[in-house]
């Protein structure tokens, strides 16, 4: 799997959203840990996503937890490590948490799919537009336009370049075949919350106009993580760290010295 390293100290093993690549998780937590010394960043590309390849064996969602959990197996053995998922990459990580819950020292989720992985089954809001600003895409060609437009709760020139720089750039480059493979097992065959509560610092963020996967649904997961911090932010969508930068950065600030302190 390929991956991308900065910094050393405690490991933060990174894993990204749906067909995107390591690229838009560095984006949002660099800024992060350029304020912490002392971690040792891990940014991975799931297998059909980013440069990292599928075998044609790899077909499902457990298929991807297991290379997870070979990948860090590989570069970290049992040293103790923190989780941070976002979107599809927080299904994944929990399900990681769920078989290293003794490993991990805290786990981060940011707009994860809840309760309902099934698109059909989720508690959705409308599609909301918050803050528009037609001239945020001028300059960017019309495929990254559109995908931007399409999730953005806040459009301004900042998150269009952000959008574009961080996600649009793994959208275009996955295995469209692996990632087909994947969709028709998409469902992990063990959920991830099964077995006993993680109790340690966990922080999951969602976005109140998340029209992808919402945030009605997460409640259902706290029983089982009985030291989560749960934030459901306004003015924010399924690019929630995009949207509310500041917000996003002054959370994941917080989980931090929790998991410090523990």
């Amino acid at each position: 799997m390929n991956s991308v390293e900065f910094g050393s100290g405690v490991p933060v093993v990174a894993v990204h959203g749906w067909t995107a690549d390591h690229r838009l998780m560095s984006g949002c937590l660099e800024p992060v840990f350029g304020e912490r010394p002392g971690y040792r960043r891990v940014y991975l590309d799931l297998p059909g996503m980013g440069r990292s390849p599928a075998p044609p064996t790899l077909d499902s969602s457990d298929g991807q937890v297991a290379a997870v959990h070979e990948f860090i197996g590989e570069v970290l053995g049992d040293e103790p490590f923190l989780l941070v998922g976002e979107s599809y990459g927080g299904y994944l990580s929990r399900a990681v948490t769920r078989d290293r819950r003794d490993q991990v020292l805290g786990l981060a989720l940011i707009c994860p799919i809840g309760a309902e992985v099934q698109p059909s089954r989720r508690s959705l809001p409308a599609r909301e537009v918050l803050r528009p600003d037609p001239a945020a895409v001028t300059g960017l060609d019309p495929a990254t336009a559109a995908a931007f437009l399409e999730m953005a709760v806040v459009q301004s020139p900042a998150a269009a370049a952000r959008f574009r720089d961080e996600i649009m750039v793994g959208l275009e480059i996955g295995d469209q075949e692996a990632i087909a493979r994947v969709e028709q097992r998409w469902a992990l065959s063990v959920p991830p919350e099964t077995g006993e509560p993680f109790r340690r610092p966990t922080l999951i963020l969602t976005g109140r106009q998340d029209h992808v996967v919402g945030w009605a649904d997460h409640v259902g997961l706290l029983p089982h993580y009985p030291r989560a911090t749960f934030a459901v932010l306004d003015v924010a969508g399924h690019n929630l760290q995009i949207d509310q930068p500041v917000l996003f950065e002054a959370l994941m600030h917080e989980w931090l010295d929790r998991v410090r302190r523990g």
